[in-house]
């Protein structure tokens, strides 16, 4: 078996092999596949596609390129994936949650990259709070506190993480083939029973329209249950930011109102619960989705989530007393800057990736691979769809490091909002289900 003709199989649409997919992962993560080699390959699944059969291989192949996770414990192993989105941070909300329903979850997340924010960003806004741990660590938290949030180790699926960065070079990122294939290789090697998926759409996320994210939900869905991880898969509406605030500090901010009951995000709530009823059904521990619903809203409303959530960050190496004394460890920026509409009138639609983008801007995100993230600045406030503005009624507050940084963002972030004279319909949060 080599390269070149597992290359020409897939070029002549001949189907992938589970053995062919094995060997060209395990090239991939001890370099016996070179980076042409490696290219060539990205290019001919982009353009000629995969089998489900052969989505399947890879997706397994890519996982048992490097270390997959077994677990002892007394309750099903759950998880869940995003696809991305702007003030997206329910998996600091869900992770404690299904915890305290008897789940346990090791979500290994990633960090920002372009105009969405990463769940390890957020996290680590919190002083002190570790995403590297080790092995053992990992799993030492995941048994004490029912859930971790953790970054994957160089050791999780080797072969993605090359391949990864040949798309990147090789406009090859879009195929739903790879995509498939790079996000469950990650999620399914942490040694999963059940997941559950949201995939985003809407002018703040990958896929704009929902035929596009139905795609993709249906072939995670099928690649992830034929790798034998039982799965189900929510479309979510990203139209409009999803929590009111985007930057790292400022939504773990919104996550604590939620999860301590200060002031409750109703959108961030609503999905959180979704994505928790589908997670519980499918680990056993709800009858259906809808008395998930009620027991992930039951744990939230307890506080029982806060408390699980505070025991992890403890365990991380954050603050012990965290969860009581939040509002004094979250940093804050030096600025803070109302964008007022031009005229009166209701909000129509926003453009997302605009939004993200000028949280970039500020340094709240990256452009590149290793780029410095300021945890303290972002959007808040952000005003939702059909919501009433004005010059003295704010679309957003700007956190800014300085006044100068605030002038930079502040005609973009304006832009970023139709106004228009009549009111509009707040669209749905979930769209579809799939699985």
């Amino acid at each position: 078996m080599d390269a070149r003709r597992i290359i020409a199989a897939v070029r002549d649409r001949r189907a992938l092999s589970d053995a062919e997919a094995l060997w060209f992962a395990r090239g991939l993560a001890d370099g016996t596949v070179n980076d042409a080699q490696a290219a060539a390959f990205a290019m001919a699944v982009l353009c000629r596609g995969l089998t489900g059969a052969g989505r399947v291989a890879l997706t397994r192949a890519m996982r048992d390129s490097g270390e997959v996770m077994a677990w002892d414990l007394p309750g099903p192993v759950l998880d869940k994936h995003s696809t991305g989105g702007i003030g997206d941070c329910t998996s600091l909300l869900l992770a404690p949650a299904l915890a305290a329903c008897g789940a346990y979850v090791p979500m290994v997340s990633g960090r920002g990259l372009g105009h969405t924010g990463g769940t390890l960003d957020k996290l680590e806004a919190i002083p002190g709070y570790r995403t590297g741990l080790a092995p053992d660590e990992f799993r030492r938290v995941v048994a004490q506190t029912g859930c971790a949030i953790v970054a994957a180790s160089d050791r999780v699926a080797p072969a993605d993480r090359r391949l990864y960065a040949i798309r990147d070079v090789t406009s090859t990122v879009e195929s739903i083939d790879l995509i498939t294939a790079s996000i469950l290789s990650k999620k399914l090697a942490a040694g999963l029973e059940a997941l559950v998926l949201d995939v985003k759409c809407g002018s703040g996320a990958f896929m704009k329209t929902p035929e596009d994210a139905g795609a993709l939900a249906r072939a995670l869905v099928a690649a992830a249950q034929g790798a034998g991880c039982m799965t189900r898969a929510l479309i979510t509406d990203m139209s409009q930011p999803l929590a009111a605030a985007a930057g790292n500090a400022l939504e773990v901010i919104e996550v604590m109102e939620t999860l301590t009951g200060t002031s409750v995000n109703h959108a961030l709530w609503d999905v959180t619960v979704a994505l928790g009823g589908e997670a519980l059904a499918l680990g056993g521990l709800a009858a259906d989705a809808a008395d998930g619903e009620e027991k992930v809203a039951a744990v939230l409303r307890s506080g029982r989530a806060a408390e699980v959530f505070g025991a992890m960050v403890a365990a991380q190496g954050g603050p012990t007393d965290f969860v009581e004394r939040w509002p004094d460890r979250l940093p804050s920026a030096p600025v803070v800057r109302e964008v007022g509409a031009e005229r009166r009138g209701y909000v129509t639609a926003i453009d997302g990736f605009a939004l993200g983008m000028a949280v970039v801007d500020l340094g709240g995100g990256r452009r590149v691979q290793g780029d410095r993230v300021n945890p303290s600045v972002g959007l808040s406030e952000i005003a939702g769809i059909g919501e009433e503005v004005a010059p003295d009624l704010p679309l957003a507050l700007i956190h800014a490091p300085s006044e100068a940084a605030a002038d930079a963002v502040e005609a973009a972030v304006r832009a970023a909002f139709a106004v228009g004279p009549d009111e509009v319909d707040d669209p749905p949060l979930i769209i579809a289900r799939v699985g």
